[in-house]
């Protein structure tokens, strides 16, 4: 009695939360393929830079915003994952489109960029932060900016949320966060001016692809519609 109420519990998750498998696929796959861009040996990369570049200054500060992405695209996701499928499923396919054009560009465009200061101008706790940023994070696979692309992605799913409708101080909230994430790419310099004017180009077209015209909906229907059919 006890094994089948074991299973019967066990099925009843799995049916519950079997759309967190197609997040934890991703995630293993794509953390595996940018940790080997990461490592490989390339000696000629095509270095990324345009004029707005030597004008943008360094400003350290904007290392915590930088280093809340993690948790702010996180955050949305999980949130989704419990409120809301059709929401989840959109958000993923906003942000897995973005994450994998980036790492198929990676690997046939290897590109990096040489922005860095040679030395901190200044010693403090976040100039400290950015040195172990660079220590552990190369200067390079950086176009489009994923830092720039997630931000958008993770802000319009807080916007289109059905559940966070008329949750305005939240919307606020995730705007400026975004907002201060895709200028902390700039100011640490961590990506170019280009790296971020593109993500912020592939990001306008996806939220039309995914928000607008629903792709992810659509195809939905799409199936369902083919099964009533086969049957």
């Amino acid at each position: 009695m006890e094994k089948k109420l074991f299973r019967e519990r066990a099925k009843e998750l799995y049916l519950k939360y079997r759309h967190a498998i197609p997040l934890a696929v991703y995630m293993i796959i794509y953390l595996a393929w940018f940790a080997w861009l990461e490592r490989r040996d390339v000696k000629d990369l095509d270095v990324i830079h345009v004029g707005l570049d030597d004008y943008i200054p360094f400003c350290e500060v904007f290392v915590v915003p930088y280093f809340l992405w993690f948790a702010y695209v996180s955050v949305v996701v999980v949130y989704l994952f419990f409120k809301n499928k059709q929401d989840y499923y959109r958000s993923c396919a906003f942000l897995f489109t973005g994450m994998t054009l980036f790492l198929i560009i990676s690997t046939l465009w290897p590109n990096g960029h040489q922005l860095r200061l040679a030395e901190m101008p200044r010693d403090n706790v976040f100039t400290q932060a950015v040195s172990a940023l660079w220590r552990i994070d190369t200067p390079t696979n950086l176009w489009p900016s994923i830092h720039v692309y997630n931000s958008m992605g993770a802000h319009f799913a807080v916007m289109r949320s059905a559940d966070l409708e008329g949750k305005k101080g939240i919307k606020i909230a995730s705007g400026i966060l975004a907002f201060s994430i895709i200028l902390s790419t700039m100011f640490l310099k961590q990506h170019s001016f280009f790296d971020v004017a593109t993500g912020l180009g592939l990001g306008i077209v996806m939220y039309i692809l995914v928000y607008q015209r629903d792709i992810v909906l659509a195809a939905k229907t799409q199936r369902e519609m083919k099964k009533r059919v086969s049957m």
